[in-house]
Formats: structure tokens, C-alpha cells, sequence
């Protein structure tokens, strides 16, 4: 009889605890819920360009590090109406010299030939002309594919000088694409 009632107990007992209302209790403390890894920062850095060679010309640029080089966004002010500029990572961050010549060459850690955006090879400096309105003013909006920021490799942009030109870079004239005078220089800080 002892063993009929023991097994009449257990279904019941099953029944009645899978019906329960109260909470589960949480586990213990000792065993903390795992998460994902956070992403990490995306690197970031600003250049403030001052004129150059008796320009007016200024503006504020942002750099973003992601997948496969950095972007880089902003303002010009104070070109000519309507007209077209060099744009170019130069390898030295030093705009003392009155003509911006002290930023050096464009950056080119490859050794490679000077080209445009859609070149096989080029600088890694060399970024797309920026392009003036009416007013004198440009947006610039860039990736320059293969850079890095922030990492201290061979491609970092961090402490280099950013250069806009008199003239339209041509993509073609070695070294610099007959983009003429530096007229703002600002540093990747």
C-alpha cells in the first residue's frame, strides 16, 4: 500500500509544480550573465585648416576610421567662386612655412606613383578635388581607402597635413598632379 500512494504523489507533486506562479529565483551570484564584447571605438581625429601662400581660405575637417580606410568630412570657406582645388594628405604635419611647404611631399608610404580615386596606384594621400559653389564654399566628403587612424602603422594619418591647392589636381603629373600653390594646410590631430 506504502508503494501505490508513493506513486499517486509523484505525478501529483509533477503536476503541481509545473503549475506554479511564483518567480524563478535568479541564479546565483557567483555565475554572472554573459554579453557580447562591446565594438570598439571607431578612431577619430580633426584637422582646423588656416590659409596658406596669402589665401583666406579655412575650414574644419573630421576623420573617421571603418572597414577599409578612413572617411573624411567638412567644410572650406573662402576659395574662389566656382572653382575646383587639389585636395591631398601631405606626409609632414607642419604648416609653419608661410607657403605650406614645410607639410613636405604627399603622403606616400607605398612609393608609389601619384593617380586619382579611380587609379590603380596612387598616394595614399592623393583624395578627389573638392569642388567650390558660389559662395566660395566646399563639402568635402571622402574615403581614403587603405588609411588608418590612431593604429601607428605605416598608413595612420595622425599627425599628417591636410592640403588644398590652388588648381585642380589632374591625376596625372607626377608628382602632384600640377595642383599648384598650397593654399590651407591644416594637421590630423
Amino acid at each position: 500500500m506504502k508503494a501505490h500512494t508513493l506513486v499517486l504523489l509523484i505525478p501529483v507533486a509533477l503536476l503541481v509544480a509545473c503549475g506554479r506562479t511564483e518567480p524563478v529565483p535568479p541564479p546565483p551570484a557567483d555565475t554572472a550573465p554573459t554579453t557580447a564584447a562591446a565594438p570598439e571605438p571607431t578612431a577619430s581625429a580633426q584637422a582646423s585648416l588656416a590659409g596658406a601662400s596669402g589665401s583666406k581660405v579655412s575650414g574644419e575637417l573630421q576623420f573617421s576610421a571603418g572597414e577599409g580606410g578612413v572617411s573624411v568630412t567638412g567644410n572650406l570657406t573662402g576659395l574662389a567662386a566656382s572653382t575646383v582645388h587639389g585636395f591631398h594628405i601631405h606626409e609632414t604635419g607642419d604648416c609653419s612655412a608661410p607657403d605650406a611647404k614645410s607639410a613636405g611631399g604627399h603622403f606616400n608610404p607605398a612609393h608609389v606613383d601619384h593617380g586619382g580615386p579611380s587609379s590603380a596606384t596612387r598616394h595614399l594621400g592623393d583624395i578627389p578635388n573638392v569642388e567650390a559653389d558660389a559662395q566660395g564654399n566646399a563639402a568635402v566628403s571622402a574615403t581614403i581607402g587603405g588609411a588608418t587612424l590612431r593604429d601607428g602603422g605605416a598608413n595612420d594619418l595622425l599627425g599628417k597635413a591636410v592640403i588644398v591647392h590652388a588648381k585642380r589636381d589632374d591625376y596625372t603629373t607626377q608628382p602632384s598632379g600640377d595642383s599648384g600653390d598650397r593654399i590651407a594646410c591644416g594637421v590630423v590631430k
